[in-house]
């Protein structure tokens, strides 16, 4: 129940302890999707349309429910690090309350609105139909999801990184083998097609909540939900939103991002919209990586904030960014070495692979440096200082590289859009320093 090792371990082990479990719960994570599309495709092409067209919904649910939960985190950690048990109590209970009700929300707003969605991207009604089939089914288990990733966020909150880890693994072993069963009908199970897909998932995320209630109770935690702890405290909640809705944004841009850039470059060729979508596939691998690092040091960074302990603060955060550039500067130097077969596990087009190279070439140059505002994002998160956060993901994602990619389209054709990515994250990555160092001293 101890947790003053946050602030006598020393930094590099304790910052590779806390961050090594997430780095693997991230990349267990990440496989749900893929593991759904990798069985889905055996049944048809419209099946696996159908999936990719509820992909963006399902990502929805997934970044409110996170995005707040990230505010649980820093805000239990902070609570704990400065002595205030009774407040690190309110925001775990409260926490949970409020995604309980995010949760049901989601699941409500989700399943009336999918077939109005859904036309606005399909007029296929088999396509439609299959969609539906399964949203509905899956956006039922939203408030598991809610749950499941608060109780993750909580755990972690206190260092409990290798039980967040366990439960991860517990619900996607659980889908991976519900999967084949649900989907084909093997054994005591029918035939339910897509629609099994959305049960083995939504059952697996359950399966993971259970074990985190399992070990909640079995092996006590320093924050407790207790009836106590659930009338609501203004300034817990403002704390937990001001953190989630930054998070939760952070997790949007992306996309948005992504639908930009797509409208720029298919003016030029399909090839240049393939290429960015098969970058987005293998930058994952990097950035999940240095994703899980900032997981790790979320909690350590609260705590010793709340607890005073500014000088760790610092050296938590240069310790971070470092192994961060140590994983970007792999990725440059994977992104140099063997750029063709990268992008040959995706497509056998030669002219899709040459265009691949040159624009991984490109964008990975930018890679290292790129190091410092996902550090400094993050580090910010943890600090509970969601609006800066959020402005440098506004800086990286939207103000910096959308007008530099239209802008360099416009004099260099496609292939300006690659060196829009370098040239955002230089632009980013200054800034990213000034806003940090400022919202730090506050």
């Amino acid at each position: 129940m101890d947790q003053t090792f946050m602030k006598e371990q020393k930094i590099l082990p304790l910052v590779l302890s806390m961050s090594l479990p997430m780095v693997i719960s991230m990349a267990v994570n990440s496989l749900y999707n893929i593991v759904d599309s990798y069985f889905v495709a055996k049944l048809s092409e419209d099946a696996m349309t159908a999936l990719a067209l509820v992909f963006p919904v399902q990502n929805f649910i997934n970044a409110i429910a996170i995005g707040f939960a990230i505010g649980i985190n820093a805000a239990a950690a902070f609570y704990l690090g400065a002595g205030k048990q009774k407040q690190a109590d309110e925001a775990a209970t409260q926490g949970m309350l409020l995604n309980f009700l995010h949760g049901i929300v989601l699941t409500i707003l989700c399943i009336v609105g999918m077939p109005a969605f859904l036309k606005m991207f399909s007029s296929d009604e088999t396509v439609i139909s299959l969609a539906l089939a399964y949203a509905n089914r899956a956006f039922l288990f939203a408030v598991f999801i809610t749950l499941g990733l608060s109780f993750e966020k909580i755990f972690q909150s206190v260092g409990r990184m290798q039980v967040t880890m366990l439960c991860m693994m517990c619900g996607f072993i659980t889908n991976i083998i519900l999967d084949p069963l649900m989907i084909f009908g093997i054994g005591p199970f029918p035939a339910m097609g897509i629609a099994g897909a959305a049960y083995a998932t939504g059952i697996g995320q359950c399966f993971s909540l259970a074990v985190y209630l399992l070990f909640y109770f079995l092996k006590p935690i320093p924050v407790k939900i207790s009836r106590d702890a659930w009338k609501p405290s203004k300034e817990v909640i403002k704390r937990m939103y001001s953190i989630g809705i930054s998070a939760t944004l952070t997790m949007a841009l992306p996309s948005l991002l992504i639908s930009v850039l797509n409208g720029i470059l298919s003016a030029f060729s399909g090839a240049y919209v393939l290429v960015l979508g098969v970058y987005y596939k293998l930058q994952t691998f990097i950035y999940l990586t240095a994703n899980g690092i900032i997981q790790g040091i979320r909690p350590l960074m609260g705590y010793n904030y709340g607890a005073g302990e500014h000088g760790r603060v610092r050296e938590i955060y240069r310790t971070s960014l470092g192994l961060i550039m140590g994983v970007m500067l792999t990725g440059t130097l994977l992104s140099w070495a063997i750029p063709k077969q990268l992008f040959g596990l995706f497509t056998s087009n030669p002219e899709t692979i040459q265009i691949g190279v040159s624009a991984l070439h490109t964008i990975s140059l930018g890679f290292l440096v790129s190091a410092v505002s996902v550090t400094s994002s993050g580090a910010l998160e943890g600090l509970g200082k969601g609006t800066p956060a959020l402005i440098i993901s506004l800086l990286r994602y939207v103000v910096v590289i959308i007008p530099a990619a239209f802008c360099f389209s416009r004099f260099v054709g496609a292939d300006g859009v690659w060196g829009a990515f370098c040239f955002s994250e230089f632009v980013t990555a200054g800034c990213s320093l000034l806003i940090y160092r400022r919202a730090a001293e506050e």
